[in-house]
């Protein structure tokens, strides 16, 4: 049974790579997805050198800031290799897959770049280590990339009802533990959704073809 279904991985893989037209697009949506998380990183890193007087908030003012630390960081490791095995087991998904979150981070750091509010001053302290919380240090609030993004990927699989409430779960789970580590402000959390909803129907505008092969 298991031989079978490798069997009909490799198949398509073969099936797939044999035609020039997806293998650009593989080729673009890599580029656009190398380039978003690049610039969303740089953001991350000027909007935290940049980041003024935090604000008060409906929902980080009237609770305390909650450790975490390990739903966070493990949280996203895991989500990151499960998106990564979905797309490899059907590699079909991986150019629309690729460029809606390579537009999606492209479009975030666009945001992240305009205001700079600082964070919240009770929040959770991630253990990230020095480079990565050079990188990741925070002042990226607006909006929410860990609520986005999962969000984001449950519209694309909308049609695979496993995937879609997986992915839905992952992106509530996301919105819950950054309130509760104080790691965004309620604004980020909901913004993410109606924004995220937005750069979904744009990328299918933009990447029709890529849609089709999905």
């Amino acid at each position: 049974m298991v031989s079978d279904q490798l069997r009909h991985i490799l198949a398509q893989y073969r099936w797939l790579f044999s035609d020039l037209a997806f293998v650009r697009a593989v080729m673009v949506a890599g580029v656009l997805l190398f380039v978003g998380s690049t610039l969303n990183v740089i953001a991350n890193v000027y909007a935290t050198h940049s980041a003024s007087n935090s604000v008060t908030d409906i929902v980080l003012s009237n609770t305390r800031a909650y450790n975490v630390d390990n739903f966070f960081v493990y949280g996203t490791f895991v989500l990151t290799l499960f998106t990564l095995l979905v797309v490899l087991l059907r590699p079909n998904y991986f150019p629309f897959v690729g460029a809606s979150l390579g537009l999606f981070y492209c479009i975030r750091t666009c945001f992240v770049s305009l205001t700079h509010i600082g964070p919240f001053p009770d929040r959770a302290v991630l253990d990230l280590g020095s480079f990565m919380q050079k990188v990741l240090g925070g002042g990226d609030m607006f909006f929410s990339g860990h609520t986005g993004a999962p969000f984001l990927l449950a519209l694309i699989f909308w049609s695979v009802p496993a995937l879609r409430y997986i992915f839905l779960a992952w992106s509530g789970f996301f919105a819950v533990v950054v309130l509760l580590g104080h790691l965004h402000y309620t604004i980020d959390v909901a913004a993410a959704f109606f924004i995220t909803f937005t750069i979904f129907h744009i990328a299918e505008f933009l990447f029709p073809a890529y849609r089709s092969i999905f």
